[in-house]
C-alpha cells in the first residue's frame, strides 16, 4: 500500500531522542524550550508554547484570548475536526464560513458577508480560525482587515503550513493574527511524534497559553498570588489548566527534524509539480496556488470532473483504494458530522464546501514518495479514466 502520508525519520532524529533517554530529562527539560526557540526564530514570530498536540494548542490558543460561553467563533466547514472542536472545548458556540471555489481555504467574500449580517443581528464572532488548507494560506491580510473592522481575534490554524510562505514571510510571523498553530502529526510536514506548537508575538498571550497547558500552575513570583512570610512557594495554580505538555523526548525529535523542513517542503514540491504535469489532460482540477502563497503541499488534492467521467466519486475512490494506493478526502464538512448536526447544521449550508467535498481525492504525497511509486498512482488514473 502506498499511504497518502508518511513520516521521514533518519539516524540523526533516532540519535536525538536516545540522548534524551540517556539523559536526567525525559519530560520538562531543556529540548522543549530549545524546539520553542527553533520555531518562533524560523517563523519570525517573539514566542512559541509547545503542547502535546495541536489540538491542545488550538484549545489554550482560544482560552488565552478569552474564548468561552456565550461567545461564538467561526472556522471553515472543510477542516479537520478539531479546528471545531476546541470552540467546543471552552463553552463556546461555532459556526462556519464556506470556502473558496479555488483555494478551499475560507472565502475572504463569504467571510466580509457574514459579517454584515452578524453585525446586524449582534452576534459578532469573538475569534475566526482561519484553515491554510493543503499548506496554502488563506487571504489573511484581508482578513485581518475585517478583523480591525468587526473586532474580532484570529487564530490561523496552520496545521498543515509549517514551512510555507505568504507574501514572501513565513506563515507564523503574527503580523495578520494573534497566534498560529502547527501540528507535528507522522503525516504533517515534520513531526514529533505527536505534538503541536502555538506561536504569536503577544507575551501576555503566550504567558496564558504556557501556564493553561500546565494545570494553570505559574512558577513566576510575579503572577503569584500574596504568600505568608512564613511559607515558601515555588509554585502557584492560579487558573483551571491542562496536562497538556510536550516532553523532551518528543522535542528532541522536533528540533532534529527542524534542520530538514525546508528539504521536506522543496521535496513536495517537486512532487506536486509532477502530478500538475502528468495529471493536466485527465479530467481532474488539479491544485490552484495563490499567487500570494507558498504552500508547504501537506496534502495535494485533486477534484474529478464528474460531469465528464463514466464512474462516480466513491468508485473512483475505490478502485484507487483496491490499487494499494491509500488515497483519502480532506475532508468530510464538520458541519455534515452527526454532532454537529445536532447543533442544527445540515446539508445545504455550506454549498461550496459540500460540492468540494462530492469530487475531492487526497493524493499521496510524502517526501519519500519514489518516482516508481508516483508513476503507479499516475498510471492507475490514467487507466480510470481511459
Amino acid at each position: 500500500m502506498i499511504p497518502y502520508g508518511r513520516q521521514n525519520i533518519n539516524q540523526a532524529d533516532m540519535d536525538a531522542v536516545l540522548e534524551v533517554l540517556r539523559s536526567d530529562f525525559l519530560t520538562q527539560g531543556p529540548l522543549v524550550p530549545a524546539f520553542e526557540d527553533a520555531v518562533a526564530v524560523y517563523c519570525g514570530a517573539k514566542h512559541a508554547v509547545a503542547a502535546n498536540s495541536a489540538t491542545s494548542a488550538l484549545h489554550i490558543a482560544c482560552l488565552a484570548l478569552g474564548l468561552g460561553k456565550g461567545d461564538i467563533a467561526w472556522t471553515s466547514p472543510i477542516t479537520f475536526v478539531a479546528s471545531a472542536n476546541c470552540v467546543q472545548y471552552c463553552g463556546a458556540m461555532i459556526d462556519f464560513v464556506d470556502i473558496d471555489p479555488n483555494t478551499y481555504n475560507m472565502s475572504v467574500d463569504y467571510l466580509a458577508e457574514k459579517l454584515v449580517d452578524a453585525e446586524k443581528a449582534g452576534i459578532l464572532p469573538k475569534v475566526v480560525i482561519p484553515v491554510h488548507l493543503c499548506g496554502q494560506p488563506c487571504e489573511m491580510a484581508q482578513i485581518h482587515s475585517l478583523s480591525l473592522q468587526y473586532g474580532f481575534k484570529i487564530i490561523e490554524d496552520a496545521s498543515h503550513a509549517l514551512g510555507g510562505r505568504y507574501k514572501g514571510k513565513p506563515i507564523g510571523n503574527g503580523l495578520y493574527s494573534d497566534i498560529t498553530v502547527f501540528s507535528f502529526h507522522p503525516v504533517k510536514i515534520i513531526t514529533t511524534g505527536e505534538g503541536g506548537i502555538a506561536v504569536t508575538n503577544n507575551a501576555s498571550l503566550a504567558e496564558k497559553m504556557s501556564m493553561l497547558r500546565s494545570h494553570g500552575i505559574t512558577y513566576d513570583n510575579a503572577s503569584m498570588q500574596q504568600q505568608e512570610p512564613e511559607e515558601i512557594w515555588n509554585y502557584q495554580q492560579i487558573d483551571l489548566g491542562f496536562n497538556y505538555r510536550m516532553s523532551d523526548i518528543h522535542a528532541a525529535l522536533g528540533l532534529s527534524q527542524m534542520q530538514r523542513l525546508d528539504t521536506f517542503v522543496a521535496q513536495r514540491h517537486t512532487i506536486a509539480s509532477k502530478y500538475n504535469l502528468m495529471l493536466s489532460g485527465l479530467p481532474v482540477v488539479i491544485p490552484f496556488q495563490h499567487r500570494n502563497g507558498y504552500s508547504s503541499f501537506h496534502l495535494y488534492v485533486i477534484c474529478l470532473k464528474l460531469n465528464a467521467i463514466n464512474k462516480t466519486h466513491r468508485q473512483v475512490f475505490e478502485t484507487l483504494h483496491l490499487a494499494g494506493i491509500g488515497i483519502n478526502v480532506h475532508y468530510i464538512p464538520v458541519h455534515m458530522q452527526p454532532y454537529y448536526q445536532k447543533f442544527g447544521f445540515k446539508r445545504g449550508d455550506f454549498p461550496v464546501a459540500e460540492d468540494y467535498f462530492s469530487k475531492a481525492i487526497s493524493l499521496p504525497i510524502f517526501p519519500d514518495l519514489t518516482y516508481k511509486q508516483q508513476d503507479i498512482v499516475i498510471g492507475t488514473l490514467n487507466r480510470i479514466f481511459d
